[in-house]
């Protein structure tokens, strides 16, 4: 099952509902506070939030005073539930083709949803144009590490890139195993300097309070990649 179609199935859609609310997954203790550390401050910026979900990051990002928020996904239950501001609007439609007009935007976001991409580097190639000289593309990805098992299993396969598919709710979710050197490197192809590459890890004490957490001190779980484009 794809990305674009995985949050509109019924089964998957409570499994993962019932992760957050529960607050089981890596968001709230890892990637929400990673990813806020990482990207720009917000004041003034038009913002584009890439399979925004919910709309948590884009409503954060529009209190944060980024003074419009686009946020895009592909799912029409996702979007029905997204949180409402005054500056942030939303669109469905799938990053495989969505776009935008050149140079339009100053800061392009993305929370753990470009491993759903099969085309990274068309999308990499359509965020370069779409932001304004100096513009900021900050996102977080599955680590490399965890998707690269062609089978769910021990770090394996490292170097054959493409799709994987996982049991996550329901079986056969789709998702594509790219090399930590790959993505940077499309990054830099498409005309990006790189700020940070961060691979948060819990500390003991966050183990300690959440113990669903403990496995991931093992290896990194997630990847953070901040860049600047270069004109």
């Amino acid at each position: 099952m794809r990305g674009d179609e995985l949050y509109d199935d019924p089964v998957f859609l409570a499994g993962y509902r019932e992760l957050r609310r529960d607050k089981r997954g890596l968001n709230d203790e890892l990637e929400i506070p990673a990813m806020a550390a990482l990207h720009p401050a917000v004041d003034g910026l038009r913002v584009v939030d890439l399979g925004c979900g919910e709309g948590d990051l884009a409503v954060r990002l529009a209190e944060g005073g980024a003074v419009e928020v686009l946020g895009v996904d592909a799912s029409a239950a996702m979007l029905a539930r997204a949180g409402a501001h005054p500056r942030v609007r939303y669109e469905r439609a799938d990053l495989a083709d969505f776009d935008l007009s050149s140079a339009s935007v100053d800061l392009v976001v993305s929370s753990l949803a470009l491993h759903y991409v099969e085309d990274f580097g068309g999308l990499v190639g359509r965020v370069a144009d779409w932001l304004v000289a100096g513009g900021w593309f900050v996102f977080s990805v599955e680590h490399p590490v965890v998707t690269a098992p062609l089978v769910e299993g021990p770090l394996d396969d490292y170097a054959d890139e493409g799709p994987r598919q996982r049991t996550w709710f329901v079986d056969g979710v789709v998702k594509y195993h790219r090399t930590l050197g790959a993505t940077l490197a499309t990054l830099q192809q498409h005309g990006f300097s790189l700020h940070a590459v961060q691979e948060p890890l819990p500390t003991e004490a966050q183990v300690a309070a959440h113990p669903h957490l403990a496995i991931h001190r093992r290896r990194p779980p997630l990847l953070l990649v901040s860049a600047q484009v270069v004109r």
